[in-house]
């Protein structure tokens, strides 16, 4: 199967300074400063935006943790940081584990140490020299939102000039198909389907059979959420798991679940349920922007030791954004805190 972890992580290399220096070498003078500026504002747009999006994704946490803490402050206080962490659902044992040794009074710096870490878990993911195609199957329970996260998805490679092609898996809920093929039709690329009832491992190897065949990139395929009961979706998804396999040697190169946001800490027992049947790759964490309790990142990564990939934000075929733990713990704590020190 496609090795996506790396063994362990590395640090990433910090190259600003080094391009800076660059770009002051000795060089006209009317041009030094227009170059430099644009080489800066190029590179600080995308996290600027990344941070608007978290900003918009956790209005609701914000105002939870804001009825802790309603003015920023330099240094906050043990018992205020452990009380802001409980109100935004991080799991106490997650927050002990986070708050050790912290003194009383606790700065920027210390709290976002300890927090960052707190996705250390995780393992890196590789996502460079991807097979072709590259099947992700998703998995979640109905209501999660699967089916708009696919459109998303299936939208964003587009836009990174990759052809993409949907599989309706999902051939148990009623309506799942139907809504799938709407998503495909609205954002433009085909989809392998069949009707209500039929056989979900045949619409897989179909789907992934197709886009060997037809030299496409990326390969997405819905699963179904509940069937009548735990035992048949269990034996389903492993059955499709090992028919991707016969249709392309390594396939599903990813599985992930969709997590419901508004959910909270009461989805890692359902995450632990999917994880023991078909082994997740990663999660993606939909309705962020609809729930306060958006500290669960913590405790969803922590306790599963699963990567966040991504981040639902809204309806709209845009609103998913890659998840990342500096960017998410710093949008927290640009709500309290009034100095980076």
């Amino acid at each position: 199967m496609f090795s996506f972890f790396k063994k362990k992580k590395e640090e990433p290399k910090i190259e600003e300074e080094a391009l800076i220096q660059e770009e002051l070498k000795p060089i006209e003078k009317t041009e030094q400063k227009p170059v430099l500026e644009e080489k800066i504002i190029e590179e600080v747009k995308p996290k600027e935006e990344k941070k608007s999006f978290f900003s918009k994704a956790l209005e609701k946490t914000f105002a939870n943790i804001k009825a802790v803490v309603p003015q920023k402050k330099e240094k906050i206080s043990f018992e205020d940081i452990e009380e802001l962490l409980i109100e935004a659902d991080v799991e106490y044992e997650i927050i002990e584990k986070a708050m050790d040794g912290l003194p009383e009074l606790i700065t920027r710096k210390q709290l976002r140490h300890r927090l960052v870490m707190l996705f250390e878990h995780a393992p890196n993911v590789d996502m460079s020299n991807l097979p072709k195609p590259f099947v992700r199957l998703i998995i979640g329970v109905n209501g999660a939102g699967k089916t708009t996260t696919i459109a998303k998805l299936a939208n964003k490679s587009k836009k990174e000039g990759k052809s993409v092609v949907l599989g309706a898996g999902d051939t148990f809920r009623a309506a799942a198909i139907e809504q799938l093929a709407t998503w495909a039709e609205k954002i433009d690329v085909p989809i392998i389907k069949t009707r209500q009832g039929h056989d979900p491992s045949a619409v897989a190897f179909d789907t992934i059979s197709s886009a060997v065949a037809k030299n496409i990139d990326n390969v997405i395929i819905d699963t179904a959420g509940r069937l009548q009961t735990q035992t048949n979706l269990n034996n389903e998804l492993k059955k499709i798991v090992k028919v991707c396999s016969k249709a392309m040697e390594g396939a599903p190169h990813q599985k992930l679940l969709i997590i419901d946001g508004t959910q909270g800490n009461s989805a890692i027992a359902q995450a632990k349920a999917f994880n023991e049947m078909v082994q997740v790759d990663g999660i993606i964490v939909t309705k962020l922007d609809g729930t306060a309790k958006g500290g669960a990142l913590f405790s969803i990564s922590n306790q599963l030791e699963l990567p966040i990939f991504y981040v639902g934000v809204g309806e709209k075929q845009e609103d998913l954004i890659e998840f990342s733990p500096d960017e998410f713990v710093d949008s927290l704590l640009d709500e309290i805190y009034t100095s980076d020190k």
